[in-house]
């Protein structure tokens, strides 16, 4: 039997069972009555992890959740066809396929062999963990001007090898590695 999590419990970036659904916390707020016999309220920001749909909805401090059976299984990108994004996993080395909505935009920071970390709820494969950084190559890019620094923070427009447009420093060519945070999808570096 799952564990039981208070509403008042939940912090930042934890993962709960609500209404049959995994959900990751993405901010807390809780408001404490001012006045006498008032209930403690707990507002939380999360993100239903199958649907990635993101909304605040207000509890009372002692409702209570599950631990939700969440597995994460370290995994490495393969291939993406018609069925959907292929990974394998490091351990069983069995193929776990995605579909391309649970991915969302993250599919555009997918590269072959990158490790990722697979999120399982209830045995099926619901989301995928990027590293904090990958690095990809520019397929076009405007080219750089005599006298282009890297000095005053002016970018250019870039395309990835996977679709993915990010802005990059002048200076960069088109073939270049870069890194790019996966998080804000910002330029990081060269490779």
């Amino acid at each position: 039997m799952a564990s039981q999590i208070e509403a008042i419990e939940v912090k930042r970036k934890m993962y709960f069972e609500h209404e049959g659904a995994p959900y990751h916390c993405l901010d807390v707020e809780v408001s404490k009555p001012t006045a006498r016999g008032g209930q403690t309220l707990v507002r939380l920001k999360m993100r239903n992890m199958i649907t990635r749909a993101v909304f605040d909805k207000t509890f009372k401090a002692g409702d209570k959740f599950r631990e939700p059976d969440l597995e994460v299984r370290p995994s490495t990108f393969l291939y993406t066809d018609t069925e959907g994004y292929h990974f394998m996993d490091q351990e069983s080395f069995d193929t776990l396929t995605l579909r391309g909505d649970l991915l969302g935009d993250d599919k555009l920071l997918l590269s072959d062999n990158l490790p990722v970390q697979i999120q399982k709820f209830n045995g099926n494969p619901i989301a995928v963990q990027l590293p904090t950084i990958v690095e990809l190559t520019i397929t076009y890019t405007e080219p750089g001007v005599k006298g282009d620094t890297a000095s005053g923070g002016v970018t250019k427009a870039a395309t990835l090898e996977t679709g993915l447009e990010i802005r990059v420093p002048l200076f960069i060519k088109e073939g270049e590695r870069v890194k790019v945070h996966t998080e804000t999808r910002e330029f990081a570096g060269r490779v």
